[in-house]
């Protein structure tokens, strides 16, 4: 598998040093590999490594983006980016389920769609490389049935919740 390079700017590297120094001291034993990547991460700002890995954060949203009208769909906002792509799967199993209303919106209603065709569709919308995941998630939260041989998958046709209408527009 071939690496892919992730820059890394530091603007302050005595601070850097002083988070990651910090963050070390805590630990009771030397960390393992992904949580030494974390480390490294919020120690240059970034929520984690998967944050880091999506890149710089997107740029603050335009004047005519929907003011949100709940936490929810606020930090739901905060994950994607200005083209509307997901940079990091949340943390939160609620923002998780409203995010996933903007994957919803983009399946064509009432036609059957491959795995692949999924795949495809689910890959092009995030930025932190794991597809199976969001595919499985729109199936356990009830946004999407699935053949029992894996061979169609469906939107399940239903009315939005009130902040998913918000984040779909907001995302596209």
């Amino acid at each position: 598998m071939a690496r892919t390079a992730i820059p890394l700017v530091i603007d302050d590297v005595s601070a850097f040093a002083r988070r990651l120094r910090n963050a070390l001291a805590a630990e009771p034993d030397l960390p393992g590999h992904l949580a030494l990547l974390n480390h490294v991460a919020r120690a240059a700002g970034h929520a984690n490594f998967q944050d880091l890995r999506a890149g710089p954060p997107a740029p603050p949203a335009a004047p005519s983006a929907p003011k949100a009208k709940s936490q929810t769909l606020a930090r739901a906002l905060q994950v994607f980016d200005a083209q509307g792509r997901m940079r990091h799967w949340p943390n939160r199993t609620s923002v998780q389920g409203l995010c996933l209303w903007a994957f919803w919106a983009r399946l064509p209603p009432r036609k059957g769609l491959t795995e692949a065709e999924v795949n495809e569709m689910l890959k092009a919308g995030n930025l932190f490389g794991d597809h199976v995941l969001l595919r499985r998630s729109l199936i356990d939260h009830r946004l999407v049935t699935r053949a029992q041989d894996g061979s169609l998958y469906t939107r399940i046709e239903q009315s939005p919740p009130d902040d998913a209408l918000l984040l779909i527009r907001a995302v596209g």
